[in-house]
């Protein structure tokens, strides 16, 4: 079996030298993460609401923290932008009631 350290292998590929990436090789993301504040915590429909995320194109993945009614978002900044993120929350009526810098 070969062994390929895809970190060299995908700056070879990758180089802006390089004409096309070969069959089978997924390009390289850009992940951002997103916290939002919620106004109040989430009903059951909500929940479900999030857990259709997961077949929105670029969504990673998503923690959801009751404690401090915060609610945060991994993606691929490549494919998503992030009023894709909000657009996403408003159609599923998640409670947000703003954007916040976590340190």
């Amino acid at each position: 079996m070969q062994v390929i350290d895809l970190r060299s292998y995908s700056e070879r590929v990758y180089s802006p030298k390089a004409r096309s990436a070969p069959a089978g090789i997924i390009l390289p993301m850009t992940l951002v993460e997103v916290t939002y504040e919620l106004q109040r915590p989430l009903d059951a429909e909500q929940l479900r609401a999030l857990g259709g995320f997961a077949n929105t194109y670029g969504l990673r993945r998503f923690r959801l923290d009751t404690d401090k009614r915060r609610l945060t978002f991994e993606y691929d900044a490549s494919r998503l932008k992030e009023t894709v993120v909000e657009q996403v929350l408003r159609q599923a009526k998640i409670p947000v009631s703003r954007r916040i810098e976590v340190v």
